[in-house]
């Protein structure tokens, strides 16, 4: 079946079964490989996407419900890495591995344009879910508040220009 994508700004056709999953679009159709295959069950949050300004696993949503919705990948967040996370993510040096990371900033990207000022509980809420087997978390929280830091005093792209659907990609 053929279905209109919106991913990081750019509008395509592909054509998939309507119950192959998101993330296999992304990384095996479109060809773009920031977001990753962790579990395959939705457990470890490594295929994060923004779904409509929503964080989801791609893993485990059809490509059928995410026709017509804007859909934002790691690679979206930014053409040139200065989105808030991107350079928080950086600055505080939070990948180890870094395999987790992309579903990481991506739940954090979707965190802070839903709550530019979190609290420690807020963050520990919205990344319930995404696991770091390094055990990366207490840098992970550091540069959330470092994000929301940045967003609020610099004219860097702001998470919620991202999270609406307006990708910082080139077109």
């Amino acid at each position: 079946m053929s279905f209109q994508l919106t991913v990081n700004g750019r509008s395509t056709t592909v054509d998939v079964p309507e119950d192959m999953p998101l993330l296999w679009v992304i990384r095996d159709v479109l060809k773009l490989k920031g977001t990753k295959y962790g579990c395959g069950i939705g457990q470890c949050g490594a295929c994060t996407v923004h779904l409509n300004g929503k964080a989801v696993r791609s893993c485990q949503t059809p490509v059928s419900a995410a026709a017509k919705a804007p859909i934002t990948t790691l690679e979206g967040l930014s053409a040139d890495g200065t989105h808030p996370v991107q350079v928080a993510w950086l600055e505080i040096d939070v990948p180890q591995c870094g395999y987790c990371q992309a579903g990481q900033m991506m739940s954090a990207a979707a965190l802070l344009a839903r709550t530019p000022k979190p609290t420690d509980q807020d963050i520990n809420t919205a990344m319930n879910g995404n696991l770091c087997r390094c055990g990366t978390y207490i840098r992970i929280r550091q540069a959330i508040h470092k994000a929301s830091e940045i967003a609020t005093t610099s004219k860097l792209k702001k998470p919620t220009e991202v999270a609406v659907g307006q990708s910082g990609a080139q077109q």
